[in-house]
């Protein structure tokens, strides 16, 4: 959710040597060889004789985007891209929530949304703190101020009843960022007792429902002093949640669990348990080579993830959590990183072995009849060579010893509309020892390419399935009928 940016710093990114000024100006052409090819700025490896199971699509989730009453954007915007996960409470509408007497207009929201995202095939993780009111304004109260918690108690009361009224299954993410004073502006151990609390009333009450936690504007580390204060807490108070979460913004997902690992160890908490980056992707890393490094990043970890949204006031309820734009007519238009996002649902079949680079890596797969590679980078320029191995363990794409790769580009364009990816290469090549290289020129660090691979007689590559979405005038989804 929106919340101003706490100077975290950037992933590093290795330096490279920038393209000459005409790729600068525009991407002509993508070289394919059939043979080893000299490494230009940077490489990456894509092994597939190396599988890791299915795509779990652990990156399709974000935070808000839908409308106060959930009506809009259209069904094929979250189904086109696998969705997954959304996170919301209600946040920034008008009034204070609980704290202002306005709870029932957040709750409406809130349970509109979570039967939508339930309808589309995603699971809803609650956050109880918006509907308090503790969404990033200045609140009269905390819950257990003065050592009272009964009005608390009376909220977690009504919340409480009101999930088991509509018969939702959700997940419960306690409270959001309890380390920074915009969203806890009181001692760590009053957070703590809320902790403690409110994990013991919803066990209680809800058994079979997962809790979520810390979710802290913090990563893991050893030596962060919030985060290992809340271990030892939950750890002694045998309230450790279901799934430990924290935010990413910026940061590398897969350090990020070795580094949460190194912490559990010590103190007994076992895993692997499930793991939530529930706010990933800084303002800066919105666009689609950023997106598609996230994707392959938390597909890497192992960890589900929650793309952040940085709009504000009821703009954070609208456009797919900045996914998408209107145009002049009022009608949603995908922008470049949808893009992303859609080319990696329609991966299926198994995910295959990625060797990353310093600035590069990707998700890629295999399946009868084709494979896809979705390249992430960003904050750098230069050409990325891919080297694709082991075709021979592919199904139904080498035909005669040769392969059609299609290289297609997804551009930012400055974080308008985009029609769709832009195909620069179509051609049959022969394999080298079962490989094949690829040569990318990233002459724009906000950009990112897709190399899909078929057999050569697919001259149409009708199996690349992002060409074209949906119709922009689909009929919106209208919600089951709430509490006004």
């Amino acid at each position: 959710m929106k919340s101003p940016s706490r100077g975290r710093p950037r992933r590093a990114r290795a330096l490279v040597t920038r393209l000459a000024v005409g790729l600068l100006v525009t991407v002509a052409s993508v070289t394919v060889t059939g043979s080893p090819a000299q490494a230009a700025d940077e490489s990456i490896t894509v092994d597939f004789s190396t599988t890791s199971g299915a795509p779990t699509y652990r990156a399709s989730g974000w935070i808000y985007g839908m409308p106060e009453n959930a009506v809009g954007p259209a069904d094929h915007f979250f189904r086109d891209v696998n969705f997954r996960f959304m996170r919301a409470g209600g946040a920034q509408l008008p009034g204070s929530g609980w704290v202002g007497e306005t709870y029932d207009r957040r709750w409406n929201s809130t349970l509109a949304q979570a039967r939508r995202t339930i309808a589309l095939g995603g699971q809803f993780i609650l956050l109880p703190h918006d509907l308090w009111g503790a969404d990033g304004a200045g609140i009269s109260r905390f819950p257990g101020d003065n050592g009272n918690w009964t009005d608390y108690d009376n909220f977690l009361n009504r919340l409480v009843n009101d999930v088991r009224a509509s018969g939702l299954s959700v997940q419960w993410d306690i409270w959001n960022e309890p380390n920074i004073t915009l969203f806890w502006n009181r001692p760590i151990s009053q957070y703590l007792e809320l902790w403690r609390r409110t994990y013991q009333r919803i066990r209680a009450e809800f058994p079979s429902q997962l809790i979520v936690g810390p979710s802290c504007a913090c990563v893991p580390s050893t030596t962060h002093t919030f985060w290992n204060q809340y271990l030892d807490f939950v750890r002694s108070t045998d309230t450790v949640p279901d799934i430990i979460s924290w935010h990413s913004l910026p940061g590398d997902p897969v350090a990020n669990v070795a580094a949460a690992n190194a912490t559990l160890d010590p103190r007994g908490i076992p895993h692997p348990r499930p793991y939530q980056i529930n706010e990933y992707g800084a303002p800066e890393e919105q666009n689609p080579a950023d997106g598609a490094w996230y994707i392959a990043r938390l597909e890497r970890a192992r960890t589900d993830g929650l793309r952040a949204n940085w709009a504000g006031g009821g703009n954070l309820h609208n456009d797919l959590a900045n996914l998408l734009v209107r145009d002049s007519a009022g009608r949603h238009q995908p922008k470049g990183e949808w893009w992303a996002y859609r080319y990696y649902a329609s991966q299926t079949g198994q995910v295959v072995s990625v060797t990353a680079g310093p600035s590069y890596d990707a998700h890629a797969t295999k399946a009868g009849g084709v494979a896809k590679v979705l390249v992430g980078g960003g904050r750098t320029t230069g050409n990325l060579t891919v080297n694709l191995q082991r075709l021979d363990t592919t199904s139904g794409i080498v035909q005669n010893n040769q392969v059609r790769v299609l290289t297609q580009r997804i551009p930012y364009n400055g974080g308008g509309a985009v029609q769709g990816p832009i195909t620069v290469s179509n051609n049959v090549v022969n394999l080298s020892n079962n490989n094949v290289t690829v040569t990318l020129p990233y002459g724009n660090q906000t950009d990112t390419y897709t190399i899909t691979l078929l057999p050569p007689s697919d001259g149409g590559f009708q199996s690349v399935a992002v060409a074209q979405h949906s119709r922009p005038d689909a009929t919106p989804w209208t919600p089951l009928a709430h509490r006004r």
